[in-house]
This record gives structure tokens, sequence and C-alpha cells, in this order.
């Protein structure tokens, strides 16, 4: 099947033309002579990842949608990870129980890494990804979470963290190397991500997309519908308003981190309120997911977490 090629630019030029011949329709009536401020279209997710943080028991994915629905949360993002099983059977049921408690799966948290030497270690990581769009298409997903990658110079992630995420680049290589790594890897995986339906959403996830410079610049280089910026609230550990305000206006998806009881790696002292201005001043009305990342018992820390981010966002 041969698939239709369009830029960035009209991609969105053609929804923003069809959005102005709306409102000249529009002009001159009854209706437009008031015009009320819109009420907030951000809607709130949970991650599976904020019941599960890789420590056993591993809490299913099935019981997360549960506790989802009775919050009254109108989205499940799923951790790859914390799937029991990749058979299509296990992933059918999930969407079927999703569909019928009345929350949508919409996103698909996976890890990759394409900064490394080795060609085939590359692959093996798109194969990987090629692989999750195909999981995130059968369960009716549009969007998954990709990581650039990083030099793993630093191999402990609890070290990483303790470095406050900054590691030195492989002896004998460039960060310039890194980053054509990534970038041709990514590229390599958006004709099935287009053909899928389903939209890549990069992280700033330590590694090269550690700062806006770096998530920006894989971004904009490849310059595709099917690409856009996955921020997550607390993954900028210094200034992270200034950085946010950066990435804001390419993200396509939001997770948002909280730490009550104190945060696994770090805690953040994030203000929601300013957070949620960020995203409005750029026209930001997709999801916004609670990734609970503290220490007291997940069912206290995510209700607690979503009255919070209910009244920042005024949902």
């Amino acid at each position: 099947m041969k698939l239709m090629k369009f830029s960035r630019r009209s991609f969105f030029g053609s929804a923003l033309a069809g959005a102005a011949s709306v409102s000249l329709a529009g002009k001159g009536s009854a209706a437009s002579a008031s015009i009320s401020p819109k009420p907030s279209r951000v809607k709130l997710a949970v991650s599976t990842y904020s019941y599960w943080h890789f420590r056993d028991p591993k809490v299913s994915v099935g019981t997360v949608i549960d506790k989802c629905s009775e919050l009254g949360v109108q989205g499940v993002d799923v951790l790859h990870r914390q799937l029991d099983s990749e058979d299509r059977w296990y992933l059918q049921r999930l969407k079927r129980h999703a569909f019928t408690n009345g929350v949508d799966l919409m996103a698909l948290s996976i890890h990759q890494d394409f900064v490394d030497p080795s060609k085939e270690e590359r692959q093996k990581n798109i194969d990987h990804t090629l692989r999750c769009i195909e999981i995130a298409s059968q369960m009716g997903i549009p969007c998954i979470r990709l990581n650039a990658g990083r030099w793993n110079t630093i191999a402990s992630f609890d070290k990483l963290m303790e470095a406050r995420g900054e590691e030195s680049v492989l002896p004998g290589h460039t960060e310039d190397e890194g980053f054509k790594w990534s970038i041709d890897c990514i590229e390599k995986c958006l004709s099935k991500a287009e053909e899928s339906g389903v939209i890549l959403a990069l992280e700033n996830h330590w590694g090269l997309t550690r700062t806006p410079r770096g998530l920006l610049r894989i971004v904009n280089a490849i310059q595709s519908p099917w690409l856009g910026v996955l921020m997550d609230t607390g993954n900028f550990l210094e200034n992270p308003y200034e950085k946010l305000e950066m990435i804001a206006p390419k993200t396509v998806f939001v997770q948002a981190k909280t730490y009550y009881g104190g945060g696994e790696w770090y805690t953040l002292e994030l203000d929601y309120k300013r957070i949620a201005k960020i995203l409005s001043d750029v026209g930001y009305s997709g999801y916004v997911s609670l990734e609970f990342e503290g220490k007291i018992p997940a069912d206290v820390g995510v209700a607690r977490s979503l009255e919070m981010l209910r009244k920042a966002f005024g949902v």
C-alpha cells in the first residue's frame, strides 16, 4: 500500500485552514457576538507505572484499568514492560476490558536505545520499536513513548540518577554520532508508524534528550507529523519551567510526575498551575498522564495526585 506523504507544515496547515473557515462562517452571527473562555480540553490519564515501579509484586494492566475506571480517569498509559504477554488474545482482552470500563488505552510507553556503535544492536532496537508499533495498533493505542537513547557510560540507572542524568560520551565517539544514529533509527520507524496510525512521542528522558536542545535537535531534523514530543514534567531537574516552555510547542503527549512520600530517585516540587498555563499558551489539548513516583502507597498517591491535577488543569 502506497502511503500519502506530506510535510508537517501542510499537515497542520490544512487543519488550521479548516478551523479558520469555520470561524469565518460564523462571523457576524449572534453566537459570535459574545465569546466566553473555553474550558480546558485536557484529559487526564494514569500510567500503569504509577502502581508498579519495577518492583515485585507486579500490578497487572487489567487491575490498573479497573482502578482508573473507579477514579473516573479517562485514559490509561500502558507501560510495555508491565504487559503479561504480547499474544494477540491477551492484547485484545485488555482492549475489550478498557472499553467496557469506559477507559481509553491511549499510550504505550516502551524502552529502546538507539545510541550504540553497533549497527546490529541499533537494528535490534529498531525491530523492537516496530514490534511495539504493531502492539499499539492491535490495542487501538494511537501513541507510543519513544526514547532516543544514552551512552551507557554509567551502567546503573541508580548511579545515573545520582549523577543527575549526566554521563560522558562513549570513548572514541562523538555526540554528533549519537544524534545521527538516533535520527537514522527513528526515521526507519516512521513508515510503520504512519501505516499503523501510531504517533511516536519522543520523551525528554536522559541521554541525548536530557536537554531541550538535544530533544529538539532530533525532532527538528526529522520533521514528520508522525513524530512529536513527549513532555515529562519531572525529567528537567534544573530550571524546569523555562525548559518545558521550549518543548511545549511540539508536545503531543504529557506525563506528569508527582512524588508524594518522597521520590524513588529524587523529588521535585512542581507548580502544576504554572505547567498548565505553559501548555494552555500553546493550545495543548491532549492527554496529561499521571506518573506517580512517590513512596506512599500507590492508591493514596494516585488519588491525591489526580485531585491536584484536576485543580491545576481545571478538569
